[in-house]
């Protein structure tokens, strides 16, 4: 018997990229409950003002309304928790996690650079990722904030949309981790949204083991961000040495006066 032609093995394995890459292409059903999941996931990632919490039981609905899959599993499970705190504890809960926890920040290119230089730059990329996608931001949130970031992939879709989600998936790894560390049920929302995008690999995981036990980069020269400016163009913002509250309580602003 004649061995296969040698061309055999190329063609099936063209043939076997060629339909998972169209197995990956959801149906116009799939991309809308993905999107509305994503924008769920925004929403209730924002700080809890009165605007959000007045809208609970709404928000509830939707999730409700959702078919069974693991994010929908997750976003159920924090609404329980979500529709029964009463507003103050919430708001109190989040400046808590996400503005006095370095770990649980919610800004995404902290993680992958710290506070050094690259920071700016990757913040004028993704700044300037939305603008070519039509897209601005109202200037109230750094671009990199979560939530943000999650109302642009519900708008761009899966793939221009969601790329920003991909590319710092270690660091939404390593806020997931510290939530469910502390006991946040904000760690269901990072759950929600682990599922939706591609698994963590190997080397993801221990890069997060790295970046939990030693922080992110860190730049001991220079307090201009930009150093004397030849990497940044003029009028560029400076990001923080520290992710700034995302949103003060009231009742913080009238102690400040």
């Amino acid at each position: 018997m004649s061995p296969l032609p040698a061309t055999i093995p190329a063609i099936v394995r063209t043939r076997i990229r060629a339909a998972s890459r169209r197995r990956t292409v959801p149906t116009p059903e799939e991309a809308e409950r993905r999107a509305l999941q994503l924008r769920l996931l925004s929403l209730l990632l924002q700080y809890p003002d009165s605007e959000l919490t007045s809208r609970r039981r709404q928000l509830a609905a939707a999730v409700t309304a959702l078919p069974p899959s693991p994010a929908a599993t997750e976003l159920t499970a924090f609404m329980a928790w979500f529709t029964a705190e009463e507003p103050e504890a919430l708001e109190r809960h989040y400046v808590e996690t996400f503005d006095l926890r370095r770990k649980s920040s919610l800004y995404l290119t902290y993680y992958l650079h710290g506070d050094t230089r690259r920071r700016g730059m990757a913040l004028l990329a993704l700044a300037q990722r939305y603008r070519a996608a039509g897209w601005e931001i109202d200037g109230g949130e750094l671009p990199d904030h979560l939530p943000v970031v999650l109302e642009f992939a519900a708008l761009g879709g899966p793939g221009r949309g969601e790329a920003p989600l991909r590319q710092h998936r270690r660091g939404l790894e390593l806020i997931h981790h510290a939530l469910t560390d502390a006991g946040s049920p904000y760690h269901h929302l990072l759950a929600a949204l682990s599922s939706l995008l591609p698994p963590p690999t190997e080397a993801d995981l221990a890069a997060v083991a790295q970046l939990a036990a030693e922080g992110p980069p860190a730049e001991d020269v220079g307090l201009d961000p930009y150093g004397s400016g030849e990497f940044a163009p003029p009028g560029t913002f400076t990001p923080p040495q520290q992710a700034p509250p995302t949103r003060v309580p009231p009742a913080r602003q009238d102690d400040s006066r």
